[in-house]
């Protein structure tokens, strides 16, 4: 853990909502016996109960007798001594973190997708170069059979997922799927190591004779900063930016720092990005960081940024709101936030990493205790319509709205309804393993 916590408070690269460590992370820190190192269920669970006595933010809310042989292994000792108010925390497996962490892929078909009405699919986004971007699946199609069976017929026995194959390279499926158009599409995809670059999509759009950069960041993982790059590096001259995280659960504190820093520049760049606040028995661990630019080159020293933003958006995802707000108007759309203004650091414990909550986050004006999320300026709902800059996008089409307006549409009350309707439905506090769950 010392080491650990050396390398990421020196540096600064702590992880807000679903972890992540330093970029030349190599899976041996924390001095626990490097990739892969076993030792008994017992020795985990003892190791995992010692350190969160030492570094869990809501220590005090630990019970003070804990019998760990009533517990099958680390992650019932994890559900059965969390905090009430912890609904963050969790474990991966050594190889799960560095396949979706360091590696950043996985195997599978490369898309995400939500279920509606428990009846019918929808493809939220793709990767790029994956077989499903490869056959022409793209955002707001909808999958209709798999293996020539209704997704209706598998969604109501259960065998959906069942139906898609499991994690492996080499499974094959031949999907069925409609357009917004109605056309329909059938074709065989194979699962492969799928790469997740986590700017979905990049773009300059053209409102009221305005140059708008609009980009879609859908995690923060070790390539996020070149991915930011590719993006900057688009929107030279633009007069207004628009960051598109609706469905980002977080990761990594220091490209949301990144994204932040490229989006205002010389507003705040060297200004206080987030002070990171452990618990009463770390407070000599308690420090600040700066905004700066990471791996990025081009910033756009802009006043204003627009953020796109649904329940999903969590932590890291947070943070480029919260932490811009004290320097620049950040204007918000969307529904609002999962609430999130805590972090981890991930733990190596055997051959598990270990993501419980370890501090908290606040801005320069010490602001932070979202635990609600944070609000919108307009109000707008998540509908699917089209690709990625489709113009009829309710939460794009409100941001256009308001750079050609400057304020909200006026149908904001029946925007609120539907948003309340919205977070009704929908997970609160979700976590970047929820994410990947919907990711085949």
């Amino acid at each position: 853990m010392n080491k650990l916590m050396t390398v990421c408070a020196s540096a600064l690269l702590v992880a807000s909502c679903g972890g992540g460590s330093s970029s030349n992370d190599n899976g041996n820190s924390g001095g626990d016996g490097g990739f892969g190192a076993q030792c008994s269920v017992n020795d985990q669970k003892q190791r995992f109960l010692d350190y969160m006595r030492d570094d869990y933010f809501w220590v005090e809310d630990i019970p003070s007798n804990v019998n760990l042989a009533s517990y099958a292994d680390i992650y019932a000792v994890l559900e059965g001594i969390r905090s009430s108010d912890d609904r963050f925390s969790f474990v991966l497996t050594e190889q799960e973190y560095q396949d979706r962490y360091v590696n950043a892929q996985y195997a599978g078909f490369g898309f995400s997708a939500r279920v509606v009405n428990n009846s019918r699919v929808f493809v939220n986004y793709t990767f790029d170069d994956s077989p499903a971007a490869n056959a022409g699946i793209s955002r707001a199609d909808e999958i209709t059979a798999i293996d020539g069976v209704s997704v209706a017929t598998l969604l109501a026995n259960g065998t959906y997922n069942d139906a898609l194959g499991g994690p492996e390279v080499g499974i094959a499926r031949e999907l069925t799927w409609r357009k917004p158009s109605g056309d329909e599409f059938t074709d065989v995809l194979t699962k492969v190591e799928v790469e997740t670059n986590t700017v979905l999509a990049r773009d300059v759009l053209t409102v009221d004779n305005k140059q708008v950069g609009y980009y879609v960041l859908n995690s923060f993982i070790n390539r996020t900063g070149n991915d930011l790059n590719s993006a900057y590096n688009q929107f030279t001259g633009v007069d207004e930016l628009v960051i598109d995280v609706r469905y980002n659960g977080g990761g990594l504190t220091r490209y949301a720092n990144q994204a932040g820093a490229q989006a205002a520049g010389n507003n705040v760049i060297g200004e206080t990005f987030v002070r990171y606040l452990f618990n009463s028995q770390n407070q000599n661990q308690n420090n600040t960081e700066l905004f700066q630019l990471y791996d990025g080159v081009r910033q756009l020293n802009l006043d204003r940024v627009y953020v796109l933003t649904t329940a999903a958006s969590c932590s890291s995802s947070e943070l480029i709101i919260n932490s811009l707000k004290p320097f620049v108007d950040v204007v918000v759309i969307g529904s609002r936030t999962c609430g999130k203004p805590v972090g981890q650091i991930p733990e190596q414990i055997c051959d598990k990493r270990t993501f419980v909550v370890n501090f908290e986050t606040v801005n320069a004006n010490n602001e932070g205790r979202y635990f609600d999320g944070l609000p919108v300026n307009c109000a707008a709902t998540d509908t699917l319509v089209g690709d990625w800059g489709d113009p009829a996008d309710p939460l794009l089409a409100t941001a256009s709205f308001h750079i050609s307006n400057g304020a909200c549409p006026a149908n904001l009350a029946s925007s609120q309804q539907a948003q309340a309707q919205e977070q009704a439905l929908e997970a609160r506090g979700p976590r970047i393993i929820d994410q990947w769950r919907q990711e085949f």
